[in-house]
């Protein structure tokens, strides 16, 4: 899982997907973040052994709820309200 935007900051961070459903995304996170915030992050789905290569889902949310998790990293509830499907170029 990669966060691109939270709120109106640009951030360029890694984290781990805990949980994916229809509705929302679980996930962990080193940066600041608030109940309402607007966020974007990308999924990248396993391939297997399909053509193409890796497929990708961009996906913008909303913030519903953190949890102080392991070191500095915190867990973060959010709100999976639109995606498109990205396919990156072999």
């Amino acid at each position: 899982m990669e966060l691109v935007r939270s709120g109106t900051r640009r951030v360029s961070e890694v984290g781990e997907t805990k949980n994916l459903s229809s509705g929302g995304v679980l996930f962990t996170s080193v940066s600041p973040m608030s109940i309402g915030d607007l966020i974007e992050y990308l999924i990248t789905l396993p391939s297997g052994s399909s053509p193409g290569g890796p497929l990708r889902l961009r996906c913008m949310g909303k913030v519903l709820r953190t949890q102080p998790a392991v070191e500095e990293e915190t867990d973060v509830a959010a709100t999976l309200e639109r995606y498109e499907f990205i396919r990156d170029k072999p």
